[in-house]
């Protein structure tokens, strides 16, 4: 990755107590990132801490938004701001230190063969700290849904943890992006798969938070079940229109004597 600018992309929403500690961290783990702030407007000042961070550092800047409109469109809006700027790697990681800046490196590493390289907690090595059993248990339950329904040959689809060649990004339709919410993770790397990108997975450690709360609520799992039931269900009927050429099924490409290009 020498010579790329790398931008790591930090949603935060009541995230006080944590925005800079974990920025110190970013910067000891990779000196020469950048970290762009996407701020919901959060209550607690975490927009105004991060904009006296941005004074003292010029690595850290701030957006800041003045409603809560979720997690995809604070991508979105990161992403584009990133590109707009010469960025060529872009990076997802959460402000609550749930993801280690000191396994950064190794994304970065795997986008030496790869276009998206994803933090996952459930290939071997990867593993997840002090989560309630309940929560551990819908993760997986939800990883399996999704690589079922939407055919994924990745173990953690919902992970957040992840870096991506800004070229990826130019490439992907985002301006349809409706999620608003985890489940905005599943959408952009499904729609990274489908366009023949070059995936991995990397293993890493998830940490339950210390500071503040959860943002995970009914409504955004709700969401997430519906749109993946949705979004299979369109992709086999598709399949099944006369005259279309069946796609090959991510992970069976072996079977079909094809390549997704997924690894």
């Amino acid at each position: 990755m020498s010579g790329r600018r790398v931008l790591v992309v930090v949603p935060t929403y009541d995230e006080v107590e944590n925005i800079e500690p974990i920025l110190e961290r970013l910067h000891a783990s990779v000196p020469e990132a950048h970290a762009l702030v996407v701020d919901d407007g959060s209550p607690d000042g975490t927009g105004e801490l991060a904009e006296k961070l941005a004074a003292l550092d010029p690595r850290v800047h701030v957006l800041r938004r003045t409603t809560k409109a979720g997690l995809g469109p604070a991508y979105v809006a990161g992403f584009r701001w990133g590109r707009a700027r010469g960025y060529d790697v872009l990076v997802e990681m959460d402000a609550d230190g749930s993801h280690h800046p000191e396994q950064l490196p190794a994304l970065l590493a795997a986008l030496d063969d790869a276009d998206l390289a994803l933090g996952s907690r459930y290939v071997p090595g990867g593993r997840v700290e002090d989560w309630p059993l309940h929560r551990l248990l819908l993760s997986r339950a939800g990883n399996l849904w999704t690589r079922w329904s939407l055919r994924l040959p990745l173990t953690d689809a919902t992970g957040g943890f992840r870096a991506v060649h800004g070229e990826l990004v130019d490439r992907l339709p985002f301006d349809d992006v409706a999620s608003q919410g985890y489940c905005f993770q599943v959408d952009w790397v499904w729609r990274a798969v489908r366009a023949g990108a070059r995936v991995v997975e990397v293993p890493i450690t998830f940490t339950e938070r210390t500071f503040g709360r959860s943002k995970m609520s009914r409504s955004i799992v709700e969401e997430a079940l519906v749109r993946v039931t949705w979004w299979g269900l369109q992709d086999r009927l598709a399949d099944r229109l006369p005259g279309r050429v069946r796609r090959p099924v991510p992970g069976r490409a072996r079977d079909r004597g094809r390549s997704t290009g997924v690894r």
